[in-house]
């Protein structure tokens, strides 16, 4: 028996999701999360640069 660890689309893995989460509310606090530490690195960035200075 195959045991396929793949999903075609994100339906595909929609019934799969630990604690009944949803794939939408998955995607949308990932793309936060990224935004958030992209933030993050900017600043740590720009502080680094004044302080050089």
């Amino acid at each position: 028996m195959a045991f396929i660890l793949a999903f075609t689309t994100a339906g595909d893995a929609a019934d799969g999701l630990l604690f009944g989460w949803e794939i939408a509310s998955l995607q949308k606090w990932a793309l936060i999360y990224l935004g958030v530490s992209s933030l993050a690195f900017v600043v740590v960035w720009i502080v680094g640069y004044v302080r050089e200075q």
